[in-house]
Formats: structure tokens, sequence, C-alpha cells
């Protein structure tokens, strides 16, 4: 089974549970009449929408590339993304409106206890599918899995916030507390949901993951051949769980087209058995200059013009450059 498969199914079972949670929060606000417990049912009511867009989108996303997408379709996660981010922004709004009608126009309260009792319930489970939604997300490069599951922990959080104001108010019976603790919490889905499409946005717009990018780097710096002098204007943009990967790498001016082949193929196996099976790679090779020498690592080359002087270590500065022999600039 591929990642993609593995993705699609996961977020399966993410739209199949989510559902059932949802149904168990509405039924304890259909007993209780707390706007808290609504809050939080209308929250989750994007968990529950946002399961089956990012379904669709993992659908799309594990389509082959064709004439009209030579990329494929992975940028379809970060709108999935995007669309949740809006969506738990929106809630907002519609949360704090209930909760000022509340306190201005104050209702009884029924079932609490009972209540209580069931919104910890889908607590727990929304946690745990939190835990693992993540976990694959991150396992295979998938931000609309680890969106989800981010989504998920943070209105688990809320729903334990809103678990301790209820438990308040049933003790107290102070009616303001079920608005007060649907505005609070109403900040939090805010502040998470900006955080969501904020990530989105940064994917649609191919924002570097300097994350990631330092970690390429740093493995192929500590991995480096040594018939690799330099490598230069290296860019990596996500396309869902596919890494493009493009670069120019520096190589002996002598090698033979076969030779710098190997090159290459060796330098595209180690970046896909360690940063994951779904990458593609184009690059580059530039022949190495008579200034290269006193850079170069490499041993009994019967070319060498100068001694060896010094080695330069890879960076993301260095490595990213826009031009030929950076090596030279260091």
């Amino acid at each position: 089974m591929t990642r993609a498969d593995e993705n699609f199914s996961f977020q399966k079972k993410i739209s199949i549970i989510t559902s059932l949670i949802f149904m168990v929060k509405i039924a304890a606000w259909t007993f209780t009449h707390s706007v808290a417990i609504l809050t939080d049912a209308l929250e989750y009511t994007i968990n529950v929408i946002a399961g089956f867009v990012g379904l669709y989108s993992l659908y799309l996303s594990s389509q082959p590339r064709d004439e009209n997408h030579p990329y494929g379709h992975g940028k379809a996660e970060f709108v999935s993304a995007a669309f949740e981010g809006i969506m738990m922004v929106a809630s907002c709004f519609l949360i704090v409106f209930e909760a000022l009608d509340n306190l201005a126009h104050p209702h009884s309260f029924h079932k609490l206890d009972f209540g209580i009792y069931l919104v910890a319930a889908t607590a727990f489970f929304n946690f745990i599918l939190g835990i693992f939604a993540i976990r694959k997300g991150r396992q295979n490069n998938n931000l609309a899995l680890v969106a989800s599951g981010k989504h998920m922990q943070s209105d688990t959080y809320g729903t334990l916030g809103i678990i301790v104001g209820l438990v308040a108010l049933y003790y107290t019976g102070y009616s303001w507390i079920d608005s007060v603790i649907s505005m609070v919490f109403a900040v939090v889905i805010f502040i998470s949901g900006y955080k969501i499409l904020r990530g989105s946005i940064a994917g649609i717009m191919d924002e570097a993951d300097i994350e990631l990018l330092e970690n390429v780097v740093k493995y192929l710096g500590e991995h480096r051949r040594a018939n690799w002098m330099d490598i230069h204007n290296l860019r990596i943009i996500k396309y869902g769980s596919i890494l493009h990967l493009d670069c120019h790498l520096t190589i002996p001016w002598y090698m033979n087209i076969n030779e710098g082949h190997e090159e290459v193929k060796s330098l595209e196996n180690m970046v896909r058995e360690n940063f994951g099976e779904h990458v593609e790679m184009f690059v580059h090779t530039d022949g190495c200059l008579p200034q290269c020498c006193a850079v170069c690592t490499l041993k009994n080359c019967a070319e060498r013009k100068s001694d060896f002087e010094r080695r330069i270590d890879w960076n993301v500065k260095n490595v990213s450059f826009n031009s030929k022999h950076t090596i030279l600039l260091n």
C-alpha cells in the first residue's frame, strides 16, 4: 500500500468516527440546552465537514499527473487545510453571537451531569484520534492529516475547559458562566484556525519549508561523495505528499555522461531513501573549474591545478545561491 492509499484509508476512518462523536455532542446539547456545549458541537461540525473535504482532497492528491496538472494534484491538500482553517475562524463569530444572546436572555439548564459525562467521553476519543492523525500525517508528509489532528487536539482542550466550566455551573447555578466559557474558547478556536490557515497558504504559495531544507542540506553535507564539489540553487517545493527538489551539482569536468549520471543517481537515491518515497528530483550538473581545486576533497585527481586548502561546509544559505560555482563565493 502506498502512502497516498494509507492517507486515504486513514481519513475515511477519521470521517466516520468524527461523525459519531458529533452526534454524541448534539445529543448532549439537546439534553442540557447549554450554549457552551452548543459551542463545542458547532466547532466540531467543522471537524466533520473538514473530514469529508479532506477525504476528497486526499483522493484528488493521489491521482496521477495529467496534461492539465503536470506536477500532480497534491496542492488539493493545502486547499483542504485552508478550508478547515476558514471554517474554524468563521465559527468563532457564531459562537460569540450565541454567547452574547444567552447573556441577554438567560435560560434554564437540564441534566447537566449527564451532558458532562457525554462531552467528557467525546473529548477522550477525539484526543486519541488526533494523536494518530498527527502521527500518520507527519509520517507520510501530509498536511491535511496534520491539520485535522491538530484541530482535533485543540477541540479536545476546548472541550476540557468547557467541562470545567459546566462543573462550576452545575454547583453554583450561575448561568453567565456558560456564556463566558463559550467566548473564551471562541478565542482559542480562532487562534488554532489562523495557524492552520497560515500553514496552508504557505504551502499554496510555495513558501520555503526551512526545517525540511535544513534537514536535507545537513544530511547531504554529512554524506557527500568526494566527486560532489558543490551543490547550489537547491529548492524544495511540496505538492501534498510529494516533494519536488531541484539543484545544481558540481562534479569533475572530465567525467563522461554515464559517470555524471551515476553521481546524480546516487544523490537522488540518497534523498528518496531518507526523505520519502514520493520525491521528484531534477539535477543539473556543472563541470568544476580550476579554482575549485582549493576546496576539492577528491584524492589522486590527475587534473588538480592547486593543493587542497579547505573544505566548504554546506548550509541553507550557500546551497540556495542562484549562481554557478557558489563555492568560489565562500
